[in-house]
């Protein structure tokens, strides 16, 4: 599991990649002002999507992303109860 601080310094370098450090900063400002609910937002984002559109959405979109290409993603371990 990744540290706090390392999750927010991927996050703003991601940011500054592909937006540019200026956009960023707008990004963020913009965050700050008007805070978005995700949960609320990701959920009409994605209504009606089924599971495997979302899939091929991701999978087209990491080819295509060159810096989606370099994230390391760590596998989730199943819970044990």
């Amino acid at each position: 599991m990744y540290t706090t601080a390392t999750i927010m310094n991927d996050g703003i370098n991601c940011l500054v990649e592909r937006l540019g450090i200026i956009e960023t900063e707008i990004f963020i400002s913009q965050l700050i002002r008007e805070p978005l609910d995700y949960t609320k937002w990701q959920r009409g984002h994605y209504a009606g999507m089924s599971v495997s559109e979302l899939n091929k959405k991701a999978v087209e979109y990491s080819k295509n992303n060159p810096i989606a290409k370099n994230v390391s993603y760590v596998k989730a371990q199943p819970t044990t109860r």
